[in-house]
This record gives structure tokens, C-alpha cells and sequence, in this order.
């Protein structure tokens, strides 16, 4: 029975349970807070000291796993309850996000089975009007593969010195498990993300984590699963938005400019006059008038 006095379902539990979380002391903390959740992952509340008593960790262990989780998206608050000391959080496991996280399950092997062990010969494989397919299996020592061309292996060159890139400029001494970050990196930029953007956020994040003690910067291979650089690419975006907007103020104080005849016009390149030109603020006519070339 959880701290909120209700009975709730293992829905959460088993959720939570199928699903890697990065370390053993997360993986606690939300099997504890998902015995407290009803079905939706909602009505959590204990505090963090019921929390640290119940698993036995740190304090701030607790307490930083609980910001991450936070951070992470796993958790958000839904409110607060009074209690002698104050008040407790609320809290709800967000399903959609534990969803995401990589399980723990094993892949099933299809062995089948097989009436008669021994086979005198390689298959044949299957028959389509009654021709027969290749006698020898991909792995047989008389398959012939294609070697890759040399286009192919530049190109895989390419991309992997670009994801080595990407992971070389997270903080070194909490770089972990390369093999894995490399991949949820490839990953990343498979779905669309920018390789360009991508390390733009990794370097944020080191910058932004270059005072912190080692304990308060996250290791590389959770940063990466639960996709930490989404913060830096909203960051990005919103840059290049607001430098959009100068852009376009800019470009429409230099039309106003050359529509007023403005003495300041001769100041005014000749690429900035294409790209006047070429955004239809101005016509060449009208460049031509106050004496620039067009």
C-alpha cells in the first residue's frame, strides 16, 4: 500500500521494470515511485526523505536523480500536498517517456524445430515456378559478396568521423560506453537531426557544465538515450529565430533607406543590395535612383 493511502495497479511497475533507466540507483528510485502511481502514472506523492529511507540512497542521490528525472521529462509535477512539514510534491510518471527508453528484454532467438537434425547438404531455398533458389547460404565460405565500393567506404568514413566528432566534444572524463553513444548519435541523426546541430548542443552542454563538479555533469551514454540535446537544439532554434528577425528588421531599414533617398544609402554593399533585390523589398530601379549600381 503506498504512502497515499490508496491501493494502486503494477501496471506502472512492470513499465518501468521492462526498461533501462542508466544506473541502478535511478532504476530504484523509479521502482519506487512507480509502486506509488495508479494506472496513468499519476497521484505520486511521498517525499524525498521517504524516498532516501525506503531505498537507502543518498540524499543527494535522490534529490539530483529526481531533478533529472524532471529534466528528462520522466517525471513532471502535478501539485503539491500538504503534510506537517510543509508540503509534498506531486508527481507523475509520463508512460510516453519510459516508452522510449531502450528495454531490457532480450531479443527473441526464432530457433524452431527441426524433425530431422541432420542435414546432408545446404538448403536449396525456396521454388518459384519451379526453379530452385541459390544453393549456397549468404554465410557459406562459396558465397561471393560484392566488396563495397570505394564511394560507399568514403561515404561511411565520412559519417563516422562525423559522429566521432559529435561525441569528442562531450566532457572527456564522462564519456562512457562509446559503442553505444556512437550509435544513439547515428540514431539521432538518421531521424533528421543535423549532424551540425547536434554538436552545437554537445558543446553548449560542455560549456555550460565546465564549472560543475564531475558528480553533477551526466554520463554520456544516459545523455545521449534520453536525448538531453533536445534543450540545446530548442536553444539553437530560438537563436536563429531572433537572428531571422534582426535580419529581416535590417534588410527593411535599408529598403526605407533607399525608397527615402536617405544619404546613409551609400553605405550600402553591393551583396546587401541583392539580397534587397532578391526579397523584393527594392527594385533595381529604385537601387539605380540613389545612385548605387544594381
Amino acid at each position: 500500500m503506498p504512502i497515499g493511502g490508496e491501493i494502486m495497479s503494477w501496471r506502472i511497475a512492470n513499465e518501468c521494470a521492462e526498461r533501462r533507466f542508466g544506473s541502478a540507483a535511478r532504476k530504484q528510485i523509479i521502482m519506487f515511485l512507480a509502486d506509488k502511481a495508479s494506472d496513468d502514472g499519476s497521484g505520486i506523492w511521498c517525499s524525498k526523505g521517504t524516498i532516501q529511507r525506503h531505498t537507502e540512497l543518498s540524499e543527494s542521490t535522490v534529490k539530483r536523480t529526481i531533478i533529472d528525472f524532471l529534466r528528462e521529462g520522466i517525471l513532471i509535477e502535478t501539485g503539491r500536498r500538504h503534510c506537517k512539514n510543509g508540503y509534498t510534491v506531486i508527481y507523475r510518471i509520463v508512460l510516453e517517456r519510459v516508452a522510449a527508453l531502450e528495454p531490457t528484454a532480450e531479443p527473441d532467438i526464432q530457433t524452431g524445430v527441426t524433425v530431422d537434425p541432420v542435414q546432408t547438404e545446404p538448403g536449396t531455398g525456396s521454388t518459384v515456378n519451379g526453379v530452385r533458389g541459390s544453393r549456397w547460404t549468404p554465410n557459406h565460405p562459396k558465397t561471393i559478396h560484392k566488396p563495397p565500393t570505394r564511394r560507399r567506404e568514403a561515404a561511411g568514413e565520412v559519417e563516422g568521423l562525423e559522429l566521432e566528432k559529435i561525441l569528442l566534444a562531450y566532457p572527456k572524463d564522462r564519456v562512457r560506453d562509446r559503442r553505444t553513444c556512437l550509435k544513439q548519435i547515428a540514431a539521432a541523426v538518421k531521424a533528421g537531426v543535423e549532424s551540425e546541430d547536434l554538436l552545437l548542443a554537445v558543446k553548449a552542454y560542455a560549456a555550460e557544465t565546465e564549472s560543475y563538479t564531475r558528480s553533477k555533469v551526466c554520463f554520456s551514454d544516459n545523455w545521449f538515450k534520453v536525448r538531453r540535446w533536445e534543450n540545446g537544439l530548442a536553444q539553437i532554434q530560438a537563436e536563429r529565430e531572433k537572428t531571422r528577425e534582426a535580419e529581416a528588421k535590417g534588410r527593411i531599414s535599408l529598403a526605407d533607406w533607399i525608397h527615402e533617398r536617405h544619404p546613409l544609402c551609400r553605405h550600402i554593399t553591393n551583396r546587401q543590395i541583392e539580397d534587397l533585390i532578391a526579397s523584393k523589398l527594392v527594385t533595381p530601379e529604385q537601387v539605380r535612383a540613389v545612385g548605387l549600381s544594381a
